[in-house]
């Protein structure tokens, strides 16, 4: 329930924010334009990305992607995993955001491209940590192992994407403020700060994340062994694992990259951009299709079950080891 309200509330505000920014975002800077964009990209002011973006890497992103979100569409329509809808939307609204780069390949200076490709990639990854937020929860009641969590898994689900909108919220406002700043510095200044704190935020939210999930794993491992040493889901917990690094990187990025401003060294990087965005953020959602949720937890009612040798192989581990027959005649002789 929760990622479904999370996913209409991403698509209409950002359907709202495109449209609040778009008139204005098409007023260049003062000055003169350049007669030919593509002579010097990098000193060109009135070029945002401050270089030309690549064709070839923007097709190559965007038919990745795309590929991954047929997948998962596919996936959840198989194994009825509408809890993990809101990643494949958001696949859809990240490849949207990547294609835009064709506009910004032949119109450098297209200011309004530039705010929605921005706002698309930006933004779309909210989507995938809304995701990861229902999935945590899923597992959890699929171990029968609630208890281990700090809270509900009701309630990890309902604070966590509450955090993540409250981020996109936050974000979204200082993305609409920057891009009709026109040519007032202070606007434009605070339109980023709030950017800026809206990723921090989403930063921390997610390392706090982490930390409920590495709590979880390390109460499961003492006190369910059982469970533990179960085969299959431990490999969907790799790809979950694998998928939260993934975010995780591109989340410092978008933090230190937003601190240098619009302008800075990492914003104006294409091979950052695809090194430590766009790369990480699409293991993330590709780890999913060969490892998809909804092969090892087919329905809210599933739950694991253990095979004997796990549950005779955890008794004997947690079953004090008998003392051996040296023990015993040493403590006779005594």
């Amino acid at each position: 329930m929760a990622s479904r309200q999370t996913t209409a509330l991403a698509g209409v505000i950002a359907v709202c924010l495109l449209l609040r920014v778009a008139p204005t975002a098409l007023a260049r800077p003062a000055g003169l334009v350049p007669g030919d964009p593509y002579a010097d990209p990098r000193h060109d002011v009135f070029n945002p990305l401050r270089y030309i973006a690549s064709n070839i890497l923007t097709a190559i992103a965007v038919a990745l992607v795309l590929v991954v979100g047929f997948a998962q569409t596919f996936f959840v329509w198989k194994y009825k995993t509408k809890w993990m809808l809101a990643m494949t939307i958001g696949c859809y609204t990240f490849a949207i955001g990547l294609a835009l780069r064709f506009g910004l390949h032949s119109d450098p200076h297209g200011r309004g491209l530039y705010i929605a490709e921005y706002l698309f990639v930006v933004l779309s990854p909210c989507a995938f940590i809304a995701a990861e937020y229902v999935l945590l929860g899923r597992l959890a009641r699929f171990l029968r192992a609630d208890q281990h969590l700090l809270v509900s898994p009701q309630k990890i689900t309902r604070v966590f994407v509450t955090s993540d909108i409250v981020t996109f919220l936050i974000q979204a406002c200082g993305g609409a403020i920057s891009a009709s700043a026109r040519t007032d510095p202070k606007k434009n200044e605070l339109g980023s700060h709030l950017f800026l704190a809206g990723l921090a935020a989403q930063l921390f939210s997610f390392v706090v994340f982490l930390g409920v999930f590495t709590h979880f794993l390390i109460r499961l491992y003492k006190h369910e062994p059982a469970t533990w040493r179960a085969p299959k889901w431990k490999t969907l917990l790799a790809a979950m694992s694998f998928s939260f690094i993934g975010i995780l990187i591109r989340s410092v990025f978008r933090t230190i990259e937003l601190s240098e401003g619009f302008a800075g060294p990492l914003a104006t990087s294409e091979k950052h951009f695809y090194g430590l965005d766009t790369l990480p953020l699409f293991i993330a959602i590709a780890i999913y299709v060969p490892f998809w949720p909804g092969r090892y937890i087919r329905t809210p009612e599933s739950r694991l079950e253990l095979r004997p040798e796990d549950q005779v192989a955890a008794s004997e581990k947690s079953s004090p080891a008998p003392e051996s027959d040296h023990t015993h005649a040493t403590a006779e002789g005594r």
